[in-house]
């Protein structure tokens, strides 16, 4: 755990985006146990073996959830929006998220790094 990623996390504005934050990152750390955290570009990154896994980042009305090396992989039609080599969730307050299948693309996107 990365004192910087709890700092940026717990000085977001809104409740909701420091709630829907923390459980992005507790999908990566159950995806890939050793993942190294930083703030990387002014927001967090995980990454294994020193390459991108994932990353949060926020907007006044959104967090998006990027996941790297993402070309073998098969989502959900317009869930997900960005080139093959990585793709990005927006979520909005309210939305709900299925946790279980996040930690099962994050691992699969990360077993090759």
């Amino acid at each position: 755990m990365n004192q910087e990623v709890i700092d940026f996390i717990e000085a977001l504005k809104e409740p909701w985006q420091v709630e829907l934050s923390t459980n992005l990152r507790e999908v990566v750390h159950q995806a890939i146990p050793d993942v190294q955290e930083r703030i990387q570009y002014k927001k967090p990154h995980f990454l294994k073996n020193g390459k991108y896994a994932a990353a949060i980042s926020t907007s006044k009305d959104a967090v998006s959830f990027v996941i790297f090396n993402t070309n073998e992989l098969e989502f959900p039609e317009g869930m997900f929006e960005g080139p093959p080599e990585r793709k990005t969730l927006k979520l909005r307050k309210g939305d709900t998220v299925n946790t279980s299948q996040l930690v099962a693309w994050v691992s699969q996107s990360s077993a090759s790094l």
